[in-house]
């Protein structure tokens, strides 16, 4: 009797295990980076906190910007002593600062710096809220349907929300419109004027080779997400995860993820 209760105890034990392993807490999607088609998810549209992410769209509009005229990237933008007060991850921006567009664009890509997001879009609309509509015009657009933004850098905010699936729209879309911006993703440091940042998602990147650009981000609200586009023998897919809890697990699952994605774009090529 005391063995079949301690064997009871040691199979509850295991499923519930088994059960934190089969439904970890992620909204994740894979999509095929060409065709749009999606290949993988899990609670792609719960609406969640983007955090770092946010700063997809931010370059999104800059990268249009300076493609249509708007504005140039040698630009000298001043900085707001709003922009400069924005929590870290921050370049150490200063009020009444003047720096050029390129280089707040490189904070933002490649370090995911809040005042350097901040500064953008107060350069582009003159106030963080009129930008964070023109974000919102944007996202309507691209058919972003269940994402709301409030700000340009991601920190939390009651309302700031998006999904896996919205945010894939929104890659695929930078790397379609603007290819020739999309190393920035991938770059392990970069030169912004004031100092040279690393890039948040360089372990990321390091470690899976078949990774040509990626952005990372954290607040405690979403978990550790990503945004990446990965390219494996001419096959190319767009993974968005969010509610990874930490570095490690969340590489581990876009690893995973990618080799679903491979694995289905093969197969629907065979087919």
């Amino acid at each position: 009797m005391k063995f079949i209760k301690t064997l009871l105890l040691c199979f509850a034990a295991y499923t519930i295990a088994s059960q934190a392993t089969a439904n970890p807490k992620y909204s994740s999607i894979v999509i095929d980076a060409r065709s749009g088609e999606v290949l993988y998810a899990e609670a792609p549209n719960t609406r969640l906190h983007p955090a770092g992410l946010t700063k997809l769209m931010t370059l999104y509009i800059v990268f249009g910007a300076v493609e249509n005229g708007e504005v140039g990237l040698d630009d000298k933008v001043p900085i707001s002593r709003h922009a400069a007060s924005e929590p870290p991850v921050k370049l150490g921006l200063r009020p009444d600062q003047l720096i050029r567009l390129r280089y707040l664009i490189r904070a933002v890509a490649v370090h995911g710096s809040n005042d350097a997001a901040t500064a953008i879009g107060e350069y582009l609309d003159e106030t963080e809220a009129a930008f964070a509509r023109r974000m919102n015009r944007e996202a309507a657009r691209l058919k972003m349907e269940r994402t709301t933004f409030k700000n340009a850098h991601g920190l939390t905010e009651t309302g700031h929300l998006t999904t896996s699936h919205d945010l894939a729209i929104l890659f695929k879309a930078i790397y379609d419109e603007f290819p020739a911006y999309f190393n920035l993703f991938s770059r392990i440091n970069s030169n912004t004027g004031v100092q040279t940042v690393k890039n948040s998602a360089r372990r990321l990147i390091s470690s899976q080779n078949d990774i040509i650009g990626a952005k990372t981000g954290y607040t405690r609200a979403s978990g550790y997400s990503a945004a990446v586009y990965k390219s494996n023998l001419g096959k190319n897919v767009i993974i968005v995860t969010f509610g990874g809890r930490s570095v490690t697990t969340r590489n581990s699952h876009i690893q995973k993820l990618g080799q679903l994605g491979f694995k289905k774009v093969r197969q629907t090529t065979i087919e």
